[in-house]
């Protein structure tokens, strides 16, 4: 069953963010933009790899207005100490959160049941709270942040523009398309 299009499922987690353990519930993603982004374990290979693409990229997620939250089934203890002891992880600032009850995995339909680690899934999750994008891929394909970010700017842009779609590889300033009879069979 597909979740786009549906509402973020209540839960409450502990997470590692800036030096601090936090608490992070649905109710803090009200008025803002999210992204979830899950992944299968701390100290692992390509993991690390993605996580360090998302903090290099954090700065211009932020000035869109999007909060990021990593999600694994690891501790926020676990976060904090492979944030401690990576150098790639160690620049990380935005929220990692620890899903040890694998509740957010299970709310996200991400989760892998007979081994309690969670599919690399990618959500964007707009200001009400209503999943806009999801990206599954498979254990060994790593994922692109700054597609991500394009993808954020366009699912921002539908919107705050009803009426009007962005096309293929759509990029911030680019046409759009207004769908209509005139343009059926015309693309």
């Amino acid at each position: 069953m597909s979740v786009i299009n549906t509402a973020i499922k209540p839960f409450k987690a502990q997470a590692f963010k800036n030096g601090k353990f936090i608490e992070v519930t649905e109710a803090d993603l009200k008025g803002k933009w999210s992204v979830f982004f899950f992944y299968p374990a701390d100290f692992t290979f390509v993991c690390p790899t993605e996580l360090g693409d998302v903090a290099d990229h954090y700065e211009e997620f932020q000035k869109l207005g999007v909060e990021i939250y990593s999600v694994s089934t690891d501790t926020h203890f676990t976060h904090k100490a492979w944030h401690d002891s990576s150098e790639t992880i160690g620049k990380i600032q935005y929220t990692m959160i620890g899903d040890p009850t694998m509740q957010i995995s299970r709310n996200f339909e991400v989760l892998r049941e007979d081994q309690g680690l969670a599919n690399r899934g990618t959500f964007i999750v707009d200001a009400d709270g209503i999943i806009q994008a999801v990206e599954i891929t498979a254990e060994g394909i790593g994922r692109d942040a700054s597609d991500l970010l394009r993808k954020v700017k366009a699912a921002q842009y539908v919107a705050a523009h009803p009426g009007e779609v962005c096309p293929a590889k759509w990029k911030e300033g680019e046409a759009t398309l207004a769908p209509s009879l005139d343009l059926v069979g015309k693309i």
